[in-house]
C-alpha cells in the first residue's frame, strides 16, 4: 500500500512561528532572569516597578517565564528544598 505525500503545514506555508504545544492539565508560570536564567527573581517597587535579578542584579520590565506541567512544578519545588503541604 503506497502512503501519500505529507502535506506542509499551513503555518509554515504563511511564513509563521510553529505553534506552541499545549500542555495538558494545570499550568505553573515560573518567572525568569533574562540575562542569567536565574529564577530568583523579584519585584522591586517604587514609583515604577520592576523586576530585580538576585544573582545577576538585572533590573528591568521585561523578565522570562517558563511553563510547566503540575509533575514538572512539584519536582522543581522539590529541587529547590521548599516544603509541600
Amino acid at each position: 500500500m503506497a502512503k501519500g505525500k505529507l502535506a506542509t503545514p499551513a503555518w509554515i506555508l504563511k511564513g509563521e512561528k510553529k505553534p506552541k504545544e499545549k500542555k495538558k492539565g494545570k499550568i505553573f508560570r515560573i518567572k525568569i532572569c533574562p540575562e542569567c536564567g536565574s529564577d530568583d527573581v523579584s519585584v522591586v517597587g517604587g514609583e515604577k516597578p520592576e523586576w530585580k535579578c538576585n544573582k545577576c542584579d538585572y533590573r528591568g520590565k521585561d523578565i522570562g517565564e517558563k511553563e510547566v506541567s503540575e509533575d514538572e512544578f512539584m519536582k522543581y519545588l522539590d529541587d529547590k528544598g521548599e516544603e509541600v503541604a
